[in-house]
């Protein structure tokens, strides 16, 4: 898997870009060509073609335009990454009333970071530790940091708060995107999978040495007619999540 890294292109131009400082006006004027434009184009082809396909040459394809027009208004690929991470994350919803407190405000926001990533996979691709410091992302950390203001966390617990839910995830997006992809590249859907596979495990499983595996192994295939289950792994790990998060909020009061 091809792995990028925000944050590597130039710190000025970057930071221009993202906040649309300096933007540059098409040649006569005509609106036939924008950042935006640019940006949106560069999203597509990462949804539909994957990240790996992203380059300067194929979004001035996309747009019919020639390659170098793109550098009127973008320097590099390393600033559109930068913008496209920006602009996606200007998609999740932010309801000003969430009922039911903090933990009910912390399970909307893992819920839309979880279909942020379904509908673009190629973000679990890029390595964000150096975070993009553009209008979006910034507005999006506030908002969620807000969800937990108040509840008698210090700043820093309130930031770790907020790494533990985006990373548990980006953790189970992963094997979600994963697993929905496992069919395209086997060429097997997971029943089919589980069909084939299961009349041979009580043949060659030998039960006596494993007994444990045997047993939940069977008893969560059975359930979920699959080795794995996205689904079930997010809704029951964010509980757990939130369980702990409680028991420090509690210990605080």
């Amino acid at each position: 898997m091809t792995i990028e890294y925000s944050g590597k292109g130039d710190p000025a131009r970057s930071l221009a870009l993202l906040w649309r400082t300096s933007e540059r006006t098409s040649r006569k004027g005509k609106p036939d060509l924008s950042v935006d434009r640019i940006v949106r184009a560069a999203i597509e082809v990462a949804d539909t073609e994957g990240l790996q396909a992203l380059s300067m040459r194929r979004v001035a394809e996309r747009l019919s335009v020639g390659t170098m027009s793109l550098y009127t208004y973008v320097p590099g690929k390393p600033e559109l990454l930068d913008v496209m991470l920006d602009t996606v994350c200007a998609e999740t919803d932010r309801p000003d009333d969430v009922p039911g407190g903090w933990r009910a405000r912390l399970e909307q926001i893992a819920r839309e970071n979880w279909r942020l990533y379904l509908r673009h996979p190629w973000l679990l691709q890029v390595a964000t530790s150096r975070p993009v410091l553009g209008p979006n992302v910034t507005a999006k950390y506030e908002y969620e940091l807000r969800a937990i203001d108040g509840i008698g966390l210090t700043d820093l617990e309130m930031d770790a708060v907020l790494t533990l839910i985006t990373g548990f995830v980006h953790g189970a997006a992963r094997g979600a995107v994963e697993a929905a992809q496992a069919e395209s590249q086997t060429g097997m859907t997971d029943q089919q999978w589980w069909d084939a596979h299961a009349p041979f495990l009580g043949v060659i499983a030998d039960t006596s040495r494993f007994p444990v595996a045997a047993r939940v192994g069977q008893a969560a295939g059975e359930t979920h007619q699959a080795a794995y289950n996205a689904d079930h792994a997010f809704e029951f790990g964010l509980e757990r999540v939130l369980d702990g998060i409680e028991v420090l909020v509690e210990r605080r009061r």
